[in-house]
């Protein structure tokens, strides 16, 4: 500190008068240069020192002084108007219509600035760049305790008034506390005029010219409004294909894709980023192998779609055939549907070696020996050469994600409704899936056309993540996970979504995502290494808690509220959600009995996504991840500074020290698997491999995945590559 002192006196020696703002960020850039392992806490130094520059403008802007925060239903006053130079109001009126001035007196004086304190600078730099609150002129009004409470009142806007403020508070102490964050969607629209709170969307899009554009349509929507998407392609004809029994007119999927690529291009996230697609197609598509090759540096451009991301959609059968060695037949769905009357991906295996999709696949086998299929409509192929395309292309790109759709669908706890195609733009959503469709067009007497859509399941995922050592190392759990269940809920009625067919399938199945981030900071805090059988314990013992936890908050919830309104005939209503997880001691068996006397809330619960923003806000590691490096440089478009792991001590070093590309991958499938037991959707699970990895250890990685039953994984990492946060927006 003295060092600190003295540098900054020889700097303010050689100043004329430097400016409040100059000598803020003097102190800022000192502090940063001096974080380094031995000294990891200048950050915090750094924090406070933001902070004070950040209430200086607030006060200076607020026409308050003295204190840190001023009068809270003064601001949301001000900022709900049409005054002070805003051109548009940034708080919506619902705020001040629900809340009298007496309640947000009363929420007012439960902030607390001390909680400023827990952000490190990276942290409270991000909150205050992209999520504060700003007028027109970007100026600092809204303080990061004051966007806390916000997201509170608004999520808890419409419970009973007798209830609602014990729910604000309640809210804002776990988002305050930093034991929780809500998705990014959610921490930078919740009571503001525009925006929409949830994370990501999927959708499958129908085989029709009509189907093809309205996806299209739908997902420029979504995109506008800061979701990223994800999209199942594997219902779309493939090249070769016929056209109204025109055979070889069909273009494929790959101009299709292009077209969504430009989307994703054109159709930027509010302005923040450009938008973000990822496609899905099925590993026994007739169109796979060009599907693999279209974000390769290599071959016709005109083939390429750099701008999305690839996921391959991978039934048990194909990997078997891996596994094996064996033929692959590739199937255009169109002719399959139109010769045979069956959708091959309208079928899953219902036990691992048997089930309906292979016994159908058998079928379209012997359809096409037999020439019943016509020869564009199938091909054979080697499904190793499938696999190597896909491991070439993610280790140079990164992707495709791989979807294991026949585990997914075995525990799906809503399999009476319907079907799990695809995932999301992150792999950790999994939720039933259809396509929309036109069913009518006509004209009115005024002239006008109505045109009827019939609504399919277009998935949404609404997030929020535990911050694993705050809520584990306080013990909260108990209390944290009731209100964080009650937010992500009351995010659906609150929640304004770009697309009807979306906010229908959002009130059918009430699916929320509760994840968790700061896995490896929690296993560095309890001294457990990464790579030890007792992390997977730990991980089977803690998962299964929060599940507990969860599915018991979504019962209470459902005995409030009353159950999501397709929960006769799913898993939980059976009893067989628990059964098929082998839940049988006496907590869980009681449990199993509220569950089939009173229901759930939510037909999905918990999903883990990546969590890199908001886990840096809740000053802790991504997701699930490993730490990237004990110490190394944050840069994105705007900054670049030093960060060295959260938590670092000389006790925590220990067991940081071996990072991501030097730890065992089949150690972390282990916890994975551990926890995916425990997760009734799926897990934002990155690989991280050195680029001289041999292509039989990266398919030993890939059949390890697999065997343990996980659902997805996500990146391939390779040390020579760098990859964008694609899913930005389900960071939570």
């Amino acid at each position: 500190m003295d060092k600190y002192k003295k540098r900054f006196m020889k700097w303010l020696d050689r100043q004329d008068g430097p400016t409040e703002e100059q000598t803020s960020k003097k102190l800022i850039q000192m502090a940063l240069e001096s974080v380094d392992i031995d000294a990891p806490d200048w950050t915090f130094v750094a924090a406070a020192e933001l902070l004070n520059s950040m209430y200086r403008e607030a006060q200076a802007n607020r026409g308050y002084e003295g204190i840190k925060y001023g009068s809270l239903y003064e601001l949301i006053h001000l900022m709900s108007s049409v005054q002070g130079g805003q051109r548009y109001p940034v708080y919506k009126a619902e705020l001040l219509d629900a809340y009298t001035k007496e309640e947000i007196d009363e929420l007012g004086s439960t902030i607390d600035p001390e909680k400023d304190k827990l952000f490190s600078y990276i942290g409270l730099y991000l909150l205050n760049d992209r999520y504060l609150a700003r007028p027109k002129n970007n100026a600092v009004y809204e303080l990061p305790q004051e966007r806390f409470m916000i997201i509170a009142m608004e999520i808890m806007r419409l419970e009973p008034k007798e209830y609602r403020l014990q729910f604000v508070k309640e809210a804002y102490w776990a988002m305050s506390n930093l034991y929780m964050t809500v998705a990014t969607p959610t921490l930078s629209n919740a009571g503001k005029t525009h925006g929409q709170l949830s994370s990501c969307f999927i959708d499958a899009i129908e085989d029709s010219i009509d189907g093809i554009y309205l996806s299209n349509y739908d997902a420029a929507k979504v995109s506008k409004f800061g979701g990223g998407v994800g999209l199942y392609v594997g219902k779309i004809r493939s090249l070769g294909s016929d056209i109204r029994g025109f055979s070889g007119n069909s273009s494929g999927t790959t101009p299709w894709i292009r077209l969504f690529n430009q989307t994703a291009v054109s159709v930027d996230q509010l302005g923040q980023r450009k938008g973000a697609i990822a496609i899905y197609l099925d590993a026994w598509h007739k169109d796979i192998m060009s599907f693999l090759d279209l974000k390769t540096q290599n071959g016709d451009d005109r083939l390429k779609a750099h701008d999305i991301f690839t996921g391959v959609c991978i039934p048990d059968l194909f990997m078997e055939a891996v596994e094996n060695r064996k033929e692959w037949y590739l199937f255009d769905p169109h002719t399959v549907k139109q010769t045979l009357g069956f959708s091959l991906e309208d079928f899953y295996d219902e036990k691992k070696g048997e089930g309906s999709f292979r016994d159908h696949y058998a079928l379209a086998v012997e359809a096409a020996k037999n020439g019943v299929l016509p020869n564009y409509a199938f091909e054979k192929i080697n499904a190793i050469e499938i696999m190597k395309s896909i491991m070439i292309s993610q280790l140079e790109e990164g992707v495709p994600y791989m979807f294991y759709r026949d585990e997914v669908n075995r525990k799906n706890p809503n399999k009476h409704k319907g079907m799990i195609y695809c995932s999301n733009l992150c792999t950790e959503i999994a939720q039933n899936l259809s396509p929309s469709s036109i069913t009518e067009e006509y004209e009115t007497e005024d002239g006008d056309v109505v045109m009827i859509r019939k609504s399919g399941d277009f998935v949404v995922c609404n997030l929020s993540s535990i911050n694993l050592p705050r809520a584990v190392g306080a013990e909260v759990l108990d209390r944290l996970i009731p209100i964080q269940v009650r937010m992500l809920d009351n995010v659906i009625d609150v929640n304004n979504l770009p697309v009807k067919q979306a906010e229908i399938s959002n009130k059918r199945y009430r699916a929320i995502g509760l994840g968790t981030f700061g896995w490896h900071h929690l296993l560095a805090e309890k001294n457990i290494y990464w790579e030890s059988d007792e992390a997977v314990e730990f991980a089977d013992t803690l998962y299964e808690k929060i599940a507990y936890l969860t599915i018991k908050a979504s019962n209470e919830l459902a005995k409030e509220k009353g159950s999501y309104p397709y929960y006769e005939g799913s898993d939980w209503n059976t009893g067989n959600y628990f059964e098929i997880r082998n839940y049988q001691d006496e907590s869980w068996t009681a449990l199993k009995e509220q569950v089939q006397k009173h229901g759930v809330r939510n037909g999905y619960l918990m999903a883990i996504a990546p969590n890199s923003s908001t886990a840096k806000i809740g000053n802790s590691t991504d997701g699930i991840d490993p730490l990237y490096e004990i110490e190394f440089y944050e840069e994105k478009k705007n900054f670049k500074f030093k960060v060295t792991a959260p938590g670092l001590t000389p006790s925590t070093y220990e067991y940081y020290k071996k990072t991501r590309f030097h730890l065992s991958q089949k150690e972390s499938i282990r916890h994975n698997a551990a926890r995916q037991r425990h997760i009734d959707q799926a897990i934002s699970f990155n690989l991280y491999v050195h680029n001289t990895i041999k292509a039989k250890d990266l398919l030993d990685i890939h059949m390890s995945a697999w065997n343990s039953g996980m659902k997805s994984t996500y990146y391939v990492r390779s040390t020579s590559s760098e990859y964008d946060n694609a899913c930005e927006s389900c960071s939570s």
